[in-house]
């Protein structure tokens, strides 16, 4: 598995490629903003576009879609409790003064809806969907035994914004501490900064330390 990240829009969301190079088959995750930078990316990579995979459905997250759809109608796969964020998605861009095209609608490419439990194929490459909720309702990571990319749920030392419509907190902590449970090992490969891994967060991160305590309290 060959992964590229790149880094788009003025939020500087993480769009990745992601490569399955036996069969030369390529599948990006939340293709962001500037479709051109993406298309540039898959092109150079050489690989086939398969599908496009979304983490959650806010504006910094699906802001390039419709141009990589444009170029490469390949289908796209979401999770359906964010379609009221999606649909919303160029009016709360607007509120940021940034301005996104407007994405498909949901019969027009949005064709494949995730549910916990699916899993996903690339070329010869498999990875499982795990619903995440708490910083939006339908956001959902995808891993395997080596990486999780998990949109904005855990950062490098810092957790996903709750404050944000839709939000919630508590929900967040309960989808953090079963990330948490996918092992030390894994690579996390965030919607906005740098890599990490689940045991240096586990370690090291104030805000999954306190999203622990709180889960024990409540039981």
């Amino acid at each position: 598995m060959k992964i590229q990240t790149i880094t788009v829009g003025a939020l500087e969301e993480n769009c990745y490629l992601v490569i399955d190079e036996t069969t030369n088959r390529a599948v990006l995750i939340d293709p962001g903003d500037e479709p051109e930078r993406i298309l540039e990316a898959l092109h150079a990579s050489g690989a086939a576009l398969e599908s496009i995979w979304i983490t959650h459905a806010h504006f910094d997250h699906v802001g390039g879609l419709a141009g990589v759809l444009r170029a490469h109608p390949v289908p796209v796969y979401m999770h359906p409790l964010d379609t009221p964020l999606y649909a919303q998605a160029v009016d709360s861009a607007l509120r940021y003064g940034i301005r996104i095209e407007t994405p498909p609608a949901p019969d027009k490419g949005l064709d494949k809806g995730l549910e916990e439990g699916d899993r996903v194929k690339v070329g010869s490459l498999e990875l499982s969907v795990m619903h995440v909720p708490g910083h939006a309702p339908g956001h959902v990571a995808f891993y395997n035994d080596r990486v999780v990319f998990g949109g904005d749920c855990l950062f490098a030392g810092s957790i996903g914004n709750t404050s944000v419509e839709y939000g919630n907190r508590e929900t967040l902590n309960a989808s953090l501490l079963r990330i948490v449970a996918l092992g030390d090992d894994l690579v996390v490969l965030p919607g906005h900064g740098r890599e990490t891994t689940i045991g240096r967060e586990r370690a090291t991160n104030p805000f999954l330390l306190g999203a622990a305590r709180l889960i024990r309290v409540k039981r």
